[in-house]
């Protein structure tokens, strides 16, 4: 089998930095972590909170601490350095090959898209951002790690594309007809998703947009393991978005 993750993301429009931060890691017991944090807002400020978020996260997992508790070791720290004043939409996508799972970690009341053996699910629990108080808890799903599995999720910039101008986008009919193509790769459904949330607004999104696609597939073409990452930047980029 083969895990693919793919990413794509865009700053809000007219804004230098995005509130969305995102970080993926090897898990140290075999697979791998994103950790997708979206701060309530725009601009520095915002980024900063995120990405302080997010590399906590990714710290505890790399020592091996379990999803749910990194989340809540992540609301307690946010809320310990902000006394309560910030509160932050936070996703975990792990597929851990100890386990032989798919875990799906949310403090975001954004939904997130399961597809499995041709079924597209909606996860849509309750579920509250961190930060805000102590003892703030995920809301964990958790399904087997077989082919032909397929998990989006995305902040909410993506989700209200297009309110501005009475439009919305159904996910749940875009996701299908993408894998009712020819084995599209994870990167594929992800830019094809941006791309539509942006066109939605207009091509100037109002808020910063991510989207996070994870897909099993049932064999690779070799055993070597890949990352690539595409940054686009011009003179006035202070940094990742």
């Amino acid at each position: 089998m083969e895990i693919q993750l793919a990413v794509a993301k865009v700053v809000k429009y007219d804004s230098l930095e995005s509130g969305d931060s995102l970080e993926i890691v090897e898990r140290p017991m075999g697979g791998v972590s994103c950790v997708l944090a979206d701060a309530r807002s725009s601009g520095s400020s915002s980024k900063l909170i995120s990405s302080m978020v997010v590399r906590k996260v990714i710290s505890l997992l790399s020592d091996g601490v379990r999803d749910g508790a990194a989340a809540r070791a992540a609301s307690d720290y946010l809320f310990m350095e902000k006394g309560g004043s910030c509160s932050v939409y936070m996703n975990i996508l792990s597929a851990d090959l100890q386990t032989q799972t798919l875990v799906i970690s949310r403090n975001n009341p954004t939904a997130v898209f399961i597809s499995q053996a041709d079924q597209i699910e909606c996860i849509s629990s309750e579920s509250i951002p961190i930060g805000h108080a102590r003892n703030i808890r995920p809301s964990i799903t958790e399904i087997s790690l077989i082919p032909r599995t397929t998990v989006v999720l995305y902040t909410d910039g993506v989700m209200r594309a297009g309110e501005r101008f009475g439009q919305s986008i159904d996910f749940c009919s875009m996701i299908q007809a993408y894998l009712d193509e020819q084995e599209p790769t994870a990167q594929y459904i992800a830019d094809a998703l941006l791309s539509h949330a942006i066109r939605l607004d207009q091509n100037r999104p109002n808020d910063d947009m991510s989207v996070v696609v994870l897909r099993v597939i049932e064999k690779s073409d070799d055993n070597i393991r890949r990352l690539s990452v595409r940054l686009p930047f011009n003179e006035h980029s202070q940094g990742l978005e």
